[in-house]
């Protein structure tokens, strides 16, 4: 039988980020989303953070390897067919949609969200029509706090330390999420301290 709830497939500009790609990882594994990506995304992303941050990719295999370990269902295989009509989005971003047309019927038909930062290479009446979504980060964990704010809560305790191990100075939560853009779900984490 299929989950009902539909994957997220995580762009690799969404993994670029430590902290967010944690948070979001810390989700997975309570069972608040179901993580999905494909060997291209994270080729990508692994190739783009050794470029852009230096990242031994020893190192940046190793946590993808983990991530396959600790998700053993979000590895998506893709097929060049599930990019076939596309015409609208980026053609450079046509395997993300493959990969979410491809987690889609994997899944029974349960539809899929497309996380990524770069909205405007997808368009987003074209994804409707496969039944996909496609939204930024701040605004999907927005959506989760105001589902289900206890899983969003537990997830956001281990921020402060996941910046100071990717050697980010001592920092306050609100302070990550502004520099990790997540500036909706920041003024939630506000409102929820000041009611509390």
């Amino acid at each position: 039988m299929s989950d009902p709830t539909p994957r997220v497939i995580f762009d690799a500009c969404v993994l670029m980020s430590g902290t967010l790609r944690r948070l979001l990882l810390r989700l997975g594994r309570a069972g608040a989303l179901r993580p999905g990506w494909s060997e291209r995304i994270g080729d990508e992303w692994r190739r783009n953070a050794a470029r852009v941050w230096g990242t031994d990719p020893a190192i940046l295999r190793a946590e993808w390897d983990a991530m396959q370990s600790d998700f053993p269902l979000a590895l998506v295989a893709t097929d060049p067919a599930h990019e076939t009509g596309l015409r609208y989005s980026d053609p450079k971003d046509w395997h993300v949609i493959g990969t979410a047309r491809a987690a889609h019927a994997l899944d029974g038909l349960t539809g899929a969200i497309i996380l990524t930062w770069n909205l405007k290479d997808f368009s987003r009446s074209e994804l409707r029509r496969m039944a996909l979504d496609v939204m930024d980060p701040d605004r999907y964990l927005s959506r989760r706090w105001e589902a289900d704010p206890a899983s969003v809560r537990a997830a956001l305790a281990g921020v402060p330390a996941d910046a100071r191990s990717w050697g980010h100075r001592p920092e306050s939560l609100a302070d990550s999420l502004r520099r990790e853009r997540l500036y909706r779900l920041q003024k939630l984490v506000a409102a929820d301290r000041e009611a509390g």
